[in-house]
């Protein structure tokens, strides 16, 4: 097995299991069965192992988000789709999980800074899918940036918050009401 890829794994574990702050080089090395020296060959520290790992769920979170698009379906339903696949991402994986805990206990910074990294990503992804809606005509003309910005939010109202005091919304219950609160006023008429 290649070693940095190896290396990549060990971290990725670690920082699930205990978290960025509490995640060592050394730890790290011994997940991975290699000598400390062999992280530096390819990381310059712990801080460049994260970034790298971070960017590799950036990754993973636009191709959730991606792959839940389907040209057969319509815009609201493809966008509820990759929004709803986005969080349920950030909801089961391990070092999401681990990551949103670690900023609500710690507020470690470069943690909030891997998850707004990954946010900023998923609105992104979210604004040039409503640019492309624009384009076709399949949605009036609006402020995209702000758009996205709200969907997103009140997706993750929805599931985080709502789901604390709530029973979880079912999926279709959420396409409900994100057709009801933000389609139907970006319907053209």
């Amino acid at each position: 097995m290649d070693r940095k890829k190896s290396i990549l794994e060990a971290a990725e574990r670690s920082f699930s299991m205990f978290g960025y702050k509490a995640s060592t080089v050394d730890q790290i090395a011994k997940i991975a069965n290699v000598g400390k020296g062999t992280i530096y060959t390819f990381f310059a520290n712990k801080e460049e192992l994260f970034s790298e790992i971070i960017s590799n769920l950036v990754l993973e979170t636009k191709h959730a988000a991606s792959s839940a698009i389907k040209e057969d379906r319509p815009f609201y339903e493809n966008l509820h789709n990759a929004l709803y696949e986005v969080v349920e991402l950030r909801k089961t994986h391990q070092l999401a999980v681990k990551l949103s805990q670690e900023v609500k206990e710690l507020n470690t910074s470069p943690v909030t800074e891997a998850l707004q990294r990954i946010e900023k990503a998923v609105l992104g992804f979210v604004q040039k899918e409503l640019d492309k809606a624009v384009e076709k005509g399949e949605i009036k003309e609006c402020p995209t940036d702000i758009v996205a910005f709200m969907m997103v939010k009140l997706y993750i109202a929805l599931i985080f918050d709502w789901e604390r005091d709530h029973q979880a919304l079912q999926k279709e219950k959420m396409l409900e009401v994100l057709e009801m609160f933000v389609m139907d006023g970006l319907r053209k008429s």
